[in-house]
Parts: C-alpha cells; structure tokens; sequence
C-alpha cells in the first residue's frame, strides 16, 4: 500500500501556510501521496498513514483549527505517525532560544503527549506589517518584534525530507 500523507495547518496570514505546501512539496518530490488542507477542512483521516500538523503561534499559542484537530482527532492520530511544527519567532538565531525555551503550547501538550508524535519543529515566521490591523502593528512595535521574512527554508526542508525518509523507510 502507498503510502498517503495528509499536510494539515492553520495560518493567519499565509506565511505558515507557505511552510506547510513546502513540506507538502518535498514530500511529493519524495515520492510521497501527499495531500495539503486547512486544518479545519480535514473530515477524515481515514485515508491516511501519517500526518503532519502544523500552526502558526501568537504569544505561545496555536491557533484554534490545529488545537482542536489535535483533540477532536486524538485517537485516530495516535494509530499513525504524525510530526507536529509550530511557526512563529521572528528575529535572527535559535527559534527555541527566541522563544525563550517555548517548544509547544501547553494548552495541547497533554494530548501530544498521548499520541507521541514522532518530531516537534519550531520554525521561524514571517511578519508583513502591511497585513496587519492598526492593533497588531501597535502590539509588534511595543514589544520590538522584529518585522520581515525570517523562515528558514533550508531548515524546513530538511525536517521534511527526514520525514520523507522515516516513512519510506517504515513502508519497505
């Protein structure tokens, strides 16, 4: 049997959802049936045999969607290998270090906990100030975040390609 990969995410902007056609994209490139939608718009995970999941963070949160697929699909995830990566930190260096320390949000780590995913990623994001609401951009400028495209794209790369490779492996 084939091997299909669902690439599920929730972006605000866009900039995390751009990681998630990436790692989609690589997957392919792999050799992979890979399928890539919002988390929100998943009803079935049926026809998959593992499962990426990613979210965009805002003040070490994940957005709703992937919070509550993670929950609403607990069981189902845990029959499968899944990877989980988190988009956010903007800035020079160490995402972790930017996020002082900050893996993934406490509010879901019981249930990541229980289905073990098999990696847990931060990557950098992306801000475009010129998408923002006049709040965002007030909020940005107090706390001195810094603006701009910081994603890593080779980083990204690498993560899914060791996913690719896990997955081909386990198939053979």
């Amino acid at each position: 049997m084939e091997t299909r990969v669902l690439v599920a995410y929730a972006t605000k902007y866009g900039a995390t959802g751009e990681i998630a056609e990436k790692i989609a994209e690589v997957l392919r490139e792999a050799g992979l049936q890979t399928d890539i939608m919002a988390a929100d718009k998943v009803t079935d995970l049926t026809p998959y045999q593992a499962v990426v999941l990613g979210s965009a963070v805002y003040m070490g949160k994940w957005r709703d969607e992937p919070a509550k697929f993670l929950e609403d699909n607990e069981k189902a995830l845990a029959e499968r290998p899944v990877w989980l990566f988190s988009s956010g930190p903007t800035g020079e260096g160490d995402p972790v270090e930017l996020m002082k320390g900050w893996r993934f949000p406490d509010a879901q780590q019981e249930v990541a906990d229980r289905i073990q995913p098999r990696h847990v990623a931060i990557f950098h994001g992306a801000v475009d100030t010129k998408k923002l609401s006049l709040p965002e951009r007030l909020i940005l400028k107090g706390v001195k975040a810094p603006t701009g495209d910081f994603r890593d794209w080779k980083a990204i790369t690498f993560w899914a390609r060791a996913i690719a490779e896990a997955l081909k492996k386990e198939a053979s």
